[in-house]
């Protein structure tokens, strides 16, 4: 076997996101098909997505601790056999219990745990291998869960509609042999750790550094802002243009993933030359710009480009913030990935359920409820305005 290289490291990282885009998004475009064949009412199929953002949660607190005691290559290749088996779960295991929606459970819960450990590992899994534009791999790494998204989004919904509904259980099979090879993948690839064992810095150290709440309170706003937007694109396009779920599941989701993928391939390019500081920046007040175009739109097809606007302009923020904090923290290896995807994942439970929230108090008009979470990317301009002001004075 040809001896596998640091590029094959990088491409299995890209690969790793697209299986973590498949953990996020596949489920949710069988919510209908559950309701019908297994008589599962509404309110326990919105539990599933709490469910695997929760258990993503919990993986996020626990890998801040263990991770770096287990290795990567040990916990990236476990993240992808756990997405796989729960991704082959959800048609095998409803098979499996008296009650179909516990099978559903146990999928997620494990599908989930894989899910949480990937976007753990992959950013610094990424950061540790030996180049010189570390910045621009971060973004395209990151890139990549944006093309997963459409990838899974648009295969599924072709797939379901040519081969008909009653497939949805061969679809979820295929996703997790994805899942399978691309654990293979890794476990031929070397890995490097960021930080030897006698050179970390303790994870009670962290907690001392202004700079490191800092870099939390971005996080949690960029995970806010991005997905406010997202997790309620569909619903908004369907009900301001009159169309149906399925074209409002293609237009809506991966409109914003393709610009979201389109910004974090550009500033991969120019990232040499652009400072990354400026740019969330200038990209955070793009993105108060792009809510207040889809709060105050005079027409649906503008709301839908703002749409695509918030998707360009929150594309370098969580990619931004990972590549800002590993300079100064690089010696807490993995931990501080850890920590900021657990506030990013805070964050991004946190700013669709205000728009939901303020949406309802308004007859369910979702335009009140972007307008009233401008607060999140305001918040961002703020933030960033701050780092860089401290930044000059040290």
């Amino acid at each position: 076997m040809t001896k596998l290289t640091y590029k094959d490291t990088l491409r299995a990282s890209y690969l790793g996101y697209v299986t973590q885009a498949i953990v996020n998004n596949f489920a949710p475009l069988l919510f209908l098909i559950f309701q019908e064949q297994f008589g599962i009412p509404l309110e326990q199929i919105t539990l599933l997505i709490t469910l695997n953002f929760l258990v993503q949660l919990v993986v996020d607190m626990l890998a801040a601790k263990y991770v770096d005691r287990i290795g990567n290559k040990v916990s990236v290749v476990a993240a992808q056999v756990l997405a796989g088996i729960g991704l082959a779960g959800l048609a095998l295991f409803p098979a499996l219990f008296t009650n179909a929606f516990h099978g559903l459970l146990l999928a997620v819960v494990i599908y989930g745990m894989g899910g949480g450990l990937l976007e753990v590992l992959l950013s610094p899994i990424v950061e540790a291998v030996p180049t010189e534009n570390k910045a621009g791999n971060m973004s395209i790494l990151h890139s990549f869960y944006c093309w997963g998204t459409m990838f899974v989004i648009i295969v599924s919904t072709l797939f379901l509609f040519f081969f008909g509904q009653d497939t949805w259980p061969i679809l979820a099979i295929i996703w997790a042999i994805f899942a399978f090879g691309n654990g293979i993948y890794y476990y031929f690839v070397p890995i490097n750790v960021l930080v030897e064992e006698e050179e970390r810095l303790p994870l009670a150290s962290l907690l001392t550094f202004k700079s490191f709440w800092l870099f939390c309170l971005l996080m949690f706003a960029a995970g806010a802002s991005e997905q406010a937007v997202m997790q309620w694109a569909s619903a908004f396009v369907e009900s301001g243009l009159g169309i149906s779920k399925t074209l409002g599941d293609l237009l809506g989701p991966t409109m914003f993933a393709l610009f979201m993928g389109i910004a974090r391939l550009l500033y991969a390019k120019y990232s040499q030359k652009i400072d990354i500081v400026q740019a969330i920046f200038w990209s955070s007040l793009l993105c108060v710009f792009a809510y207040l175009t889809i709060a105050f739109a005079p027409h649906p097809t503008i709301a839908l480009i703002g749409c695509a606007l918030t998707g360009f302009s929150v594309g370098i923020l969580w990619p931004g913030v990972f590549s800002m904090a590993a300079v100064p923290f690089r010696h807490a290896g993995t931990a501080i990935f850890a920590i900021l995807a657990l506030a990013g994942d805070v964050g991004a439970a946190t700013g669709p359920t205000i728009v939901g929230f303020v949406a309802s108090q308004f007859n369910n008009q979702l335009e009140y409820g972007f307008l009233v979470a401008t607060i999140l990317p305001l918040s961002l301009v703020l933030l960033s305005g701050l780092y860089q002001k401290c930044r000059k004075t040290t």
